[in-house]
């Protein structure tokens, strides 16, 4: 398999934390769930490039994930989560809890510096010192938008890295919010299952492993976030 990669090597959970993030209210969305979120797309990432193997057959934590060896990532933030998988195979809900609170930060400073998002300082109260997320600028969000829109509302056929945001967003449960970009219906919600599900439409007819890959790792994410809805 090949990970699904951008022009400027973006990863797929910085595009996944650019479509989260409304730049209109300077807020994320799903942020209560956010590294779950965050560290499936890690996961996914991970795994398309053919840096571990899911193993297929869930466990008490999930489907055991391992590194392959020969096979490192060259960018930093997944080769520090790759080495943990070097050091000791993990299950699914053992590796996304144990990586996915340290993501939000070191992604929304790449997106920072790539100058899709902004950082102002303001002052809440009047004197409060506080800092506030702001719209960069770039077109980088509406070209996301403008590929996954069609793809959950109109059932369009994605290719493989759009595949991976819609299912991710879908999983995250931030579909509703998101409903200024995407607008929320049934049929929305029903596709983004799909993606979850691995069935992207006959284009995806010869990725099999390519889509069970990502419909494991999503499915891992998706059970973590509902179990912590669940007990909210």
């Amino acid at each position: 398999m090949t990970a699904p990669t951008t022009p400027d090597t973006s990863l797929i959970a910085e595009d996944l934390l650019l479509l989260l993030f409304d730049p209109r209210s300077g807020t994320i969305a799903g942020e209560n769930t956010l590294f779950y979120t965050l560290a499936g797309a890690v996961l996914t990432e991970l795994a398309v490039g053919d840096h571990v193997e899911i193993d297929s057959k869930p466990g008490l934590t999930g489907p055991k994930i391992t590194a392959n060896a020969g096979s490192p990532p060259a960018d930093p933030l997944l080769r520090e989560r790759w080495d943990l998988l070097v050091q000791k195979p993990r299950g699914s809900q053992t590796f996304l809890a144990e990586v996915g609170p340290y993501l939000r930060e070191p992604l929304l400073d790449r997106l920072v510096e790539r100058g899709h998002v902004g950082r102002e300082k303001r002052k809440a109260l009047g004197f409060i010192p506080t800092t506030a997320l702001t719209d960069g600028g770039t077109p980088r969000r509406a070209e996301l938008l403008a590929a996954v829109r069609p793809v959950l509302a109109d059932g369009a056929e994605p290719d493989p890295r759009t595949a991976v945001l819609g299912a991710l967003l879908s999983a995250s449960g931030s579909l509703p919010v998101l409903n200024s970009d995407i607008p929320w219906s049934g049929a929305v919600y029903t596709r983004g299952k799909e993606l979850e599900q691995g069935d992207w439409g006959a284009s995806a007819a010869g990725e099999a492993v390519l889509r069970t890959t990502i419909a494991i790792a999503t499915a891992s994410a998706a059970i973590a976030i509902a179990s912590v809805q669940n007990n909210s």
